[in-house]
C-alpha cells in the first residue's frame, strides 16, 4: 500500500467497522490477561463462554490460586493447550501476588516477565486495560496486514512495527481491532469476500488476483 493512500484508507476502514473493539469479556486487567492467555489458538467467542464461568468462582489471582490445577484445567479444556494454558494462568497468578501486589502491571517490559505473556498479549492488555496504544499482531491481523501491503514482514512482531510505523499512534489500538474484524467479517483466510471488501481499492492482493476473478457489477 502507498504511503499516502494511508489517510484514505485508515478513513474507509472507520466507516466501515467504527464499532470495532476488544472481543474478550472481561471486568478487570486480570480477567483480561487471563482471558487473553485463554485465547491462543481458540476464538474469542469461546474463550467467554469458559471465563463465564470461570470468573464466577475466581476472578482475582488470589481466587485463581485456591483453585487446583486439576479444577482449573476442567474448567478451561474447552479452550485447547488446557494443561499449558492452566499452568501458565497458575504462574502469572502467583507472580501477580508475590511481586505485585496482585496488581497486573502496567508497562509492557513487567508484564512480558509474567509466565505466557508474550508481545501480542501484553499489548491486548496494555490497549484495552490501560489505555495504551498498541497494537496486537494475531493470525487475523498478520494475514490482513499481508494482503493489504500494509507489512510484508514475516513475523507477527516485525509486523506489529511495521504497523506502528504506518499509523499514527492514537490510531494503533483501533487499528488493531479494525484489521481484526475485518479478517473475520471479509478477509478470511479462504475464500475472502473481495467483492464485498470495503477497502480493496488499496489492496496489493485484490490487484494481483483481479484477473482471475468475474468484473464486479
Amino acid at each position: 500500500m502507498k504511503t499516502e493512500d494511508i489517510p484514505d484508507f485508515l478513513s474507509d476502514m472507520k466507516a466501515a467497522y467504527w464499532d470495532a473493539s476488544c472481543a474478550l469479556d472481561f471486568e478487570t486487567p486480570y480477567q483480561l490477561l487471563v482471558a487473553t492467555v485463554l485465547s491462543a489458538q481458540c476464538t474469542d467467542e469461546r474463550v467467554n463462554k469458559v471465563t463465564s464461568a470461570l470468573f464466577k468462582i475466581a476472578s482475582t489471582p488470589e481466587q485463581m490460586l485456591r483453585l487446583s490445577i486439576g479444577e482449573l484445567e476442567d474448567i478451561i479444556r474447552s479452550c485447547g493447550l488446557y494443561k499449558t494454558k492452566a499452568a501458565h494462568v497458575m504462574s502469572l497468578s502467583r507472580t501477580l501476588v508475590e511481586d505485585y501486589g496482585s496488581r497486573v502491571p502496567e508497562t509492557r517490559a513487567e508484564l512480558k516477565k509474567l509466565p505466557g505473556v508474550g508481545e501480542k498479549t501484553a499489548s491486548v492488555v496494555l490497549s484495552n486495560a490501560f489505555g495504551v496504544p498498541a497494537i496486537a499482531v494475531d493470525t487475523h491481523v498478520f494475514r490482513v496486514s499481508g494482503r493489504l501491503g500494509l507489512s510484508h514482514e514475516k513475523t507477527p512482531d516485525k509486523t506489529a512495527q511495521a504497523l506502528m510505523k504506518a499509523f499514527p499512534e492514537e490510531e494503533w489500538s483501533l487499528m488493531h481491532h479494525m484489521l481484526i474484524k475485518h479478517g473475520r467479517e471479509i478477509c478470511h483466510a479462504r475464500n475472502p469476500e473481495c467483492s464485498a471488501c470495503p477497502v480493496r481499492k488499496y489492496c496489493e492482493y485484490y490487484e494481483k488476483t483481479e484477473e482471475s476473478r468475474p468484473a464486479l457489477t
